[in-house]
């Protein structure tokens, strides 16, 4: 314990605001706020088809595309030169009336940027139905 003198010169004032009880309250008002907001539920509508809905006629045409390891582009079993010979093949799919479903296989090994050229040209063509295949052998 420090027993002062008279003439010893008064200890310098504190400046800085103790902010403790402020942080305290504020948190006491962000709990209340939590408790008090109602649940929001986020739902979208969806009208789904039942059970009884009708079949189509005529099985839609499938096309596989796959892209191999090198990054070439194979149209149903039949390799295509380059990118140019790929877009020939969409555009002539999307202009058939009834659009052929496009079934996009990626080797393993291949790079994204062919794949993503394939994806790119097919929706820029107006292909409506593109769909990745064979996705389950990247999960591990």
């Amino acid at each position: 314990m420090m027993i002062r003198t008279g003439t010893e010169p008064d200890p310098e004032p504190i400046v800085d605001i103790n902010t403790t009880p402020l942080v305290d309250v504020l948190l006491v008002l962000l709990v209340m706020l939590i408790i008090t907001i109602p649940i929001q539920l986020h739902a979208v509508a969806l009208e789904m088809p039942g059970r009884n809905a009708p079949q189509p006629s005529v099985p839609p045409a499938i096309v596989q595309l796959e892209v191999d390891a090198a990054g070439r582009f194979v149209w149903n079993g039949e390799p295509l030169a380059d990118r140019q010979a790929l877009e020939a093949k969409l555009r002539e799919a999307a202009q058939q009336p009834d659009q052929p479903e496009v079934h996009v296989r990626a080797h393993p090994r291949a790079k994204y940027a062919p794949v993503a050229a394939a994806l790119t040209s097919a929706q820029r063509l107006g292909l409506a139905k593109i769909g990745l295949v064979g996705s389950e052998q990247f999960a591990r």
